[in-house]
């Protein structure tokens, strides 16, 4: 089987996401699994006295000579994939062939692979979140301190830092982190169960060997680096992939509300951040001066793609129907291997933009100085009542002259209200024009902004 871009091919197999992802859900790398879980069930039975010492080398011996085109050749004649690879397998262990996948059932092989490398996913999945959480906290160390303006309504409000609005996103991503490393930890396989989940095959077949069932299962996960689910049906429950899906969807909601920030941020009109832009890059065919956040408007897209996979995993939990049935089996070969390679796009593009995104101070001053004044009003309205003036006077005064100054600069003009309130005979009663001057510098407006920056960069410096 060749594909090439004369046919369909899911871009997910050649534009998104690294090789390395890629590679765990390739089909050759799930045969070599499933080739894994075949020799730790025979070296096992070797225990009980089924299977030689002989047998189980055969099967290590060949146990990367992957045959997919044999594989597909078995399976369009006999219309069972699984039982395609046994028999291609076999082909090539003359003196094993006949023990492979003894006493086990198709999901004994496949669900325990599965878990392997779902596990093995998600602790790529980590790397990719363990590199942003670290680029980004070196950012958020830089512009700790650095006012700017914050908005809320999309509207202007009081000062923030630059570094304190990267620590949301960082901390959001810790905690992601958080229930990702939780999840690793607690990734299980079906065990060694049989076809109802009774493992009663394994009963019979283990009868007078001295090994129990529970016995020859623990054995083979330990081989196989994963504990199972004490209590299974043909399956291991597909709780388990919910719960995948959900924290990658965790990933992809803190990433979307990143770059969507940062996409509003890049609008001329505001002009803070921008993501890198590179010489050559072209931002509009029909626009030269175009530069366009396509990274984040990609990030913002392919999280959609992540999201919307829940469903089918909320379903397939929902709605297996007693023992199992197999409703399951195709979508989950779609939806879950296209939520991680989505999710490690995402991330990659991620790190490339905190990298490489430019913060322009020229326009951070220029809000600063349209819109900072605004904000600081506050505080020379706390001074003021400190030094007796009437609160409710005091509140009405400033609010006639920022009504009065909003309105030119509304008008594209310099922002007066700080000469205005300067020169008010009502406020200079209680304050000099310095104090008043002082008090409406914005820049260090931010209250304790860099110190809640700083404690959560220090809980990101401790993840690794």
């Amino acid at each position: 089987m060749e594909y090439d871009h004369s046919t369909y091919i899911s871009p997910m197999t050649w534009r998104y996401g690294s090789d390395e992802m890629k590679s765990i859900f390739s089909e050759e790398h799930k045969r070599k699994l499933l080739r894994r879980v075949w020799i730790a069930l025979a070296r096992a039975e070797s225990r009980a006295g089924l299977v030689t010492d002989e047998q189980v080398a055969e099967l290590e011996a060949h146990k990367d000579d992957i045959n997919i085109d044999r594989a597909s050749e078995i399976e369009s004649v006999i219309h069972h994939d699984l039982m395609a690879e046994i028999k291609t397998y076999a082909e090539e262990c003359p003196n094993a062939g006949g023990i492979i996948h003894l006493g086990a059932t198709s999901m004994d092989a496949l669900d325990n692979a599965d878990a392997v490398r779902f596990k093995e996913a998600l602790i790529l999945t980590k790397k990719r979140l363990d590199d942003l959480i670290a680029s980004l906290a070196d950012k958020a160390e830089i512009y700790k301190e650095t006012a700017t303006m914050a908005f809320t309504h999309i509207q202007p409000a009081e000062i923030t830092t630059i570094g304190y609005r990267l620590a949301q996103t960082l901390q959001d991503l810790l905690d992601d982190r958080d229930d990702l490393s939780e999840l690793i930890r607690n990734i299980k396989g079906k065990g060694m169960k049989g076809a109802v989940g009774t493992a009663a095959s394994y009963t019979v077949l283990l009868s007078g060997s001295g090994l129990t069932a529970e016995e020859l299962e623990k054995m083979v996960m330990d081989e196989l680096g994963i504990e199972a689910f004490t209590a299974a049906t043909q399956t291991y429950t597909r709780k388990q992939d919910l719960r995948i899906v959900a924290i990658l969807s965790s990933i992809a909601a803190t990433l979307h509300r990143f770059s969507l920030d940062l996409r509003i941020l890049q609008s001329p009109p505001i002009g803070e951040f921008s993501e890198p832009f590179g010489k050559k890059q072209v931002g509009s065919s029909a626009m030269p001066f175009k530069r366009n956040p396509i990274n984040s408007e990609k990030i913002c897209s392919l999280s959609r793609i992540v999201e919307s996979q829940y469903q089918a995993a909320w379903m397939n939990a929902s709605l297996s129907i007693l023992e199992r049935t197999l409703d399951d089996s195709a979508n989950r070969r779609v939806f879950i291997p296209e939520a991680f390679i989505a999710a490690d796009e995402m991330l990659i593009t991620e790190l490339k933009i905190v990298n490489g995104m430019n913060i322009h101070s020229v326009a951070t001053e220029r809000l600063m100085n349209d819109y900072g004044i605004f904000a600081a009003t506050e505080r020379l309205l706390m001074e003021l009542g400190k030094r007796g003036a009437d609160r409710q006077e005091m509140h009405e005064v400033i609010r006639e002259e920022s009504l009065s100054a909003w309105a030119q600069v509304q008008e594209g003009k310099g922002n007066p209200l700080k000469k205005n309130l300067m020169n008010d005979s009502r406020i200079r009663e209680y304050l000099s024009e310095n104090e008043i001057s002082a008090l409406l510098d914005a820049h260090d407006y931010t209250g304790d902004a860099a110190k809640r920056t700083e404690a959560v960069i220090a809980r990101a410096r401790n993840v690794r």
